[in-house]
């Protein structure tokens, strides 16, 4: 990783902050009361979380390719989890459903970018070219198009309610897949996939970001969108 050019982490973690910011920006718009802090809240957890997955990368904690569970059960799970519950909860699950669409549409920008730092991780032996566009990945579509799914499918000015839960759906497939080789191209007890060169930049710091953030992120993205294209009043606010 010392040999990794500064730019990659540099462009990762500017990433990472992107992906914050629109979090940030979609609940701070969902905030009705303005001196509710659901924003404030919700950006400390977020910071606390991606603090203590760091520290633990910082110290090798996930280098431990052979325990079982695999220490990468730590990073993913925990989020996923949270999103499962804040979608379950009424009180919750009707606050996510004043953010706006559009801002969780174009929060898929940020795909374009990582889908580039993997093909350069890829090209320093650090994963492998079968998660970059080059091999099972075409997640970069998902980030191309998701502005103009915010404009035509579910801007203020043009909505294509089916389009827009179409692309929701194909995009989480493509989500899902490159989600589902990455687990299986990691150096554990599970791997399946690119014994050459398996898939260690995500169990380093700042890439532990990715599964452990990043991921998350996008998830929740694409599930809150859901949830608001399928509810009954047909608001695409």
């Amino acid at each position: 990783m010392s040999e990794l050019p500064s730019y990659v982490s540099g462009v990762f973690l500017a990433t990472v902050a992107a992906t914050f910011g629109f979090l940030y920006y979609g609940i701070k718009l969902a905030q009705k009361n303005k001196s509710s802090n659901h924003a404030v809240v919700a950006s400390t957890f977020i910071m606390v979380w991606l603090f203590l997955i760091a520290l633990l990368a910082l110290y090798d904690f996930f280098l431990d390719f052979d325990a079982m569970p695999p220490r990468l059960f730590f990073v993913l799970p925990p989020p996923v989890i949270a999103i499962i519950i804040l979608l379950s909860l009424k009180g919750s699950r009707t606050f996510l459903m004043q953010i706006p669409i559009t801002t969780l549409t174009y929060l898929h920008i940020i795909r374009v970018p990582i889908e580039i730092v993997l093909w350069w991780l890829a090209g320093s032996q650090l994963v492998p070219y079968l998660l970059t566009f080059e091999g099972v990945n075409y997640d970069i579509l998902s980030g191309i198009s998701a502005p103009f799914v915010a404009i035509f499918m579910v801007g203020l000015r043009s909505k294509n309610r089916i389009g827009a839960i179409l692309w929701n759906f194909i995009t989480l497939g493509l989500l899902i897949n490159i989600v589902g080789h990455a687990i299986l191209a990691a150096p554990t007890p599970f791997q399946m996939f690119a014994f050459d060169q398996p898939n260690v930049a995500v169990f380093h710091f700042p890439f532990i970001w990715l599964p452990g953030f990043v991921v998350p992120a996008v998830l929740f993205a694409h599930m809150v969108s859901l949830m608001k294209l399928f509810a009954k009043e047909g608001e695409l606010r």
